[in-house]
């Protein structure tokens, strides 16, 4: 079992917190983590942007996608898009996306102070922490 830190802008960490998002979804157009980095029992900090970390959730299942064209993210969003739960600009910034990662969440837990401080100044929003 590894260990994640995701950040998330905006309110997504919360919506996960709260059951509303059940899939997290990150698109790149080069390979980088979570893309084959993350597997069913990992456990992942939930981080808002410039925020402590607000919780956690573990991973119940993980679906790559290597090659996407445009047709592919359109059907990601028809099949997934209910339990993704992001702004229409979403989709849109992320048509081009070559890599894919959906990690399905199996349990959620909210913290009412943030019991380990991860020191993290640069602008990646996924760090694999081993």
């Amino acid at each position: 079992m590894q260990k994640h830190l995701a950040i998330f802008k905006g309110n997504g960490g919360e919506l996960i917190l709260s059951g509303k998002k059940t899939v997290e979804s990150r698109f790149s157009k080069r390979k980088s983590p979570p893309f084959n980095n993350i597997s069913s029992g990992d456990l992942v900090y939930i981080k808002p942007t410039g925020k402590e970390i607000i919780g956690q959730f573990r991973v119940q299942k993980v679906i790559f996608f290597d090659g996407l064209e445009k047709k592919d993210i359109e059907e990601i969003k028809l099949k997934y898009g209910g339990n993704i739960v992001v702004e229409p600009e979403y989709w849109k910034k992320n048509l081009d996306s070559k890599y894919g990662t959906l990690i399905f969440i199996s349990s959620s837990t909210r913290f009412l102070t943030s019991p380990i401080r991860i020191p993290k100044k640069d602008l990646r929003g996924w760090v694999v922490l081993g």
